[in-house]
C-alpha cells in the first residue's frame, strides 16, 4: 500500500474502534490498576469472540464457525 491511501486502513482502523468502544470500554474505564497481561487476556477473549461466536448478517445470521 501506499502513503495516503485510506481504504487499505479501513477495516483495521473500524476493528479497534470497535474494540474501544464495545468490549474493553476504552474511554469510560481507568486502566491504573490493570496489568499488562490482564489487557491481552481481555483482547484475546474479544478477538477470539469476534471471530468465532459474533453473529454476522453477511453470513445469513449465523455465526463463522456456525456458517462453515
Amino acid at each position: 500500500s501506499r502513503k495516503g491511501c485510506s481504504s487499505d486502513n479501513a477495516a483495521c482502523e473500524r476493528f479497534c474502534g470497535l474494540v474501544k468502544t464495545d468490549v474493553l470500554v476504552f474511554y469510560t474505564r481507568s486502566w491504573a490498576r490493570i496489568f499488562l497481561q490482564e489487557f491481552v487476556q481481555a483482547l484475546d477473549t474479544y478477538i477470539r469472540w469476534w471471530n468465532e461466536q459474533q453473529i454476522k448478517m453477511s453470513l445469513g445470521a449465523k455465526n463463522p464457525l456456525g456458517y462453515r
